[in-house]
């Protein structure tokens, strides 16, 4: 425990009046078929209160970032390369340059890490392969001291729903890899994270996203696996893909908490 920790615990107030003045984690949407799976849960177990942010509301306005502590910039079924025609894509940029600057712990998923990339001038582009449903994420030796990723184990398996990849960032140090798309993981500074996977998933967000999906295409024939081979992956792959997502979820409240101090 720190000294201001220690501190406080001898006013009377103890730990948990301490966590409740951290200011709110600021969820980022960035499509309207986001939920956030399991991540709110996550977080507010974590001690953390989350600030939502829809971006692509039209009569929204961004937030100031003097108001919370933390921020999790989430996926899109729009890519970068959409930025002329959807300005959410502009403003979402901004903000992720705001958060750097600011030197707020910023956390990307999936169309999130690719902003960061795009942000920091790395490429971002088209990826080899499409990836959808479950796939071997190998960690770098890097993660295995990192505060988010030290977790995940080489194999672990884990959800994928993209088309586009990145560069990392000039600086940055590269977390983890995939078999089929390279780059999926990677840190820039000490706060500031992309991971390409949606780690944040669970059943009721799965099962959303492929009925979405079954109303606009023909998922077998665009990415190379039908929903009922996504919905075999996951009987066999979520249950630990789930404890793995929260366990980074709390690790990113732990880098928050102590930023935040």
């Amino acid at each position: 425990m720190s000294d201001k920790c220690r501190q406080t615990a001898r006013k009377g107030t103890g730990w948990a009046d301490y966590t409740r003045r951290m200011k709110p984690i600021l969820f980022v949407r960035c499509d309207t078929v986001d939920t956030f799976g399991l991540a709110p849960d996550a977080v507010r177990s974590g001690g953390a209160e989350v600030q939502l942010w829809d971006s692509m509301d039209p009569d929204g306005s961004r937030p100031d970032l003097a108001d919370v502590d933390g921020v999790v910039l989430f996926g899109s079924t729009y890519n970068v390369e959409h930025a002329e025609e959807q300005p959410f894509i502009k403003e979402v940029r901004e903000l992720t340059l705001e958060a750097i600057e600011r030197e707020i712990p910023f956390l990307g998923v999936c169309f999130g890490a690719q902003v960061l990339a795009w942000s920091l001038d790395a490429e971002v582009g088209k990826a080899p392969n499409r990836e959808v449903g479950f796939e071997v994420v190998r960690p770098d030796p890097a993660a295995a001291a990192d505060p988010l990723l030290g977790h995940y184990r080489d194999g672990d398996m884990v959800f994928q729903w993209h088309m586009d990849t990145f560069e990392p960032p000039t600086g940055s140090t590269l977390l983890a890899t995939g078999d089929r798309v390279r780059n999926q993981a990677f840190r820039t500074g000490d706060r500031t994270w992309g991971v390409q996977w949606h780690f944040e998933i669970d059943r009721p967000e799965l099962e959303f996203w492929l009925d979405t999906f079954s109303h606009e295409g023909d998922l077998d024939a665009e990415w190379g696996k039908s929903p009922e081979d996504v919905r075999a992956e996951a009987d066999a792959y979520l249950d630990a893909h789930e404890r793995k997502g929260r366990e980074l979820f709390a690790r990113f409240v732990g880098v928050v908490r102590e930023t935040a101090r």
